[in-house]
């Protein structure tokens, strides 16, 4: 019989890739930099084959190394699933659940719905990881987490979907500003105004300067921040003006600040969705979180 490769040497050797380092790379495998030199040598033993170079200061992986790393890499996903699949069989929506979730979403939505998740399904263990999109999506199709809770429009690929609901943006600023007395606010005047955004890498940027059918034009005097309750606090300021989506709203965000919240003249709005693989054996049970999500969040 075929000597083969086991899961934990794979293990090591995606930790190694992952991090270029053996004392780094042991301490994600929560195990010592000898134990994972050892597996790794026998690694080496079983494929006849150097999987990295090593010197003093730093690992150096070698091209079949990075290639059976990545292959390693849908194998321990893969295995993941198996296991995730026999658990569901025991107890449906039970086990483990790993989450990740943007963070122009988590704060806002999570909080209201986890009490009746924790109620509905007492066997369900979730674990969240918070990230922007782009980052989420690779962390999803590694196999690191099982669902993300995004917002669309965002290229997704092949990845599956469930539209969970409609999230519509409202303009906002000081209470002060002459714009805060107005019934609507046309997206297109906010062209001469300073508009606050999320900085590169948050989706809601693009969401935003879509609403204001800016595409990628320069806005004026524009500004950024790293948080919708940073966004916030300058808007209310007087810094600035900015968009909010009616989830964070609804949660609170505004609440004990000088800022005036007033619709836009022409709706515009993002759609929260939940996305997983194509591949996942776990597909109906998404679906079921999907429908309880929808529901608790409309309870809420």
């Amino acid at each position: 019989m075929q000597l083969l490769p086991t899961l934990k040497q794979l293990e090591y050797l995606i930790a190694l890739d992952d991090t270029r380092h053996f004392g780094r790379a042991a301490a994600r495998c929560y195990i010592t930099p000898s134990t994972l030199s050892a597996g790794i040598q026998d690694l080496e033993r079983t494929l006849g084959v150097a999987v990295a170079e090593r010197t003093k200061r730093r690992v150096i992986m070698t091209p079949i190394g990075q290639e059976i790393a990545t292959r390693g890499r849908a194998l321990l996903r893969d295995a993941r699933d198996i296991m995730d699949l026999a658990s569901t069989r025991r107890h449906p929506l039970g086990g483990d659940l790993r989450l990740g979730a943007i963070p122009t979403i988590s704060p806002f939505l999570l909080p209201g719905v986890l009490p009746g998740l924790r109620q509905r399904y007492p066997e369900l263990r979730l674990f969240l990881a918070e990230d922007k999109t782009d980052a989420l999506l690779g962390q999803l199709r590694e196999g690191r987490i099982d669902l993300a809770l995004i917002a669309l429009p965002y290229d997704i690929g092949d990845l599956e979907q469930r539209t969970l609901f409609a999230d519509p943006f409202h303009f906002a600023c000081s209470i002060h500003h002459p714009l805060a007395s107005r019934s609507t606010v046309d997206p297109k005047t906010l062209t001469e105004q300073p508009l606050l955004l999320l900085g590169e890498g948050h989706c809601l940027r693009g969401h935003a300067l879509d609403a204001c059918q800016l595409g990628s034009r320069r806005v004026r005097e524009q500004y950024e921040a790293s948080s919708l309750h940073t966004l916030v606090q300058m808007a209310a300021t007087g810094i600035g003006v900015t968009l909010l989506p009616r989830l964070a709203i609804e949660a609170g965000i505004t609440s004990g600040t000088d800022l005036a919240i007033v619709p836009l003249k022409q709706a515009v709005q993002r759609q929260i969705v939940l996305v997983w693989r194509p591949t996942s054996l776990r597909k109906p049970d998404f679906v079921e979180f999907g429908d309880a999500l929808q529901e608790l969040s409309m309870q809420g």
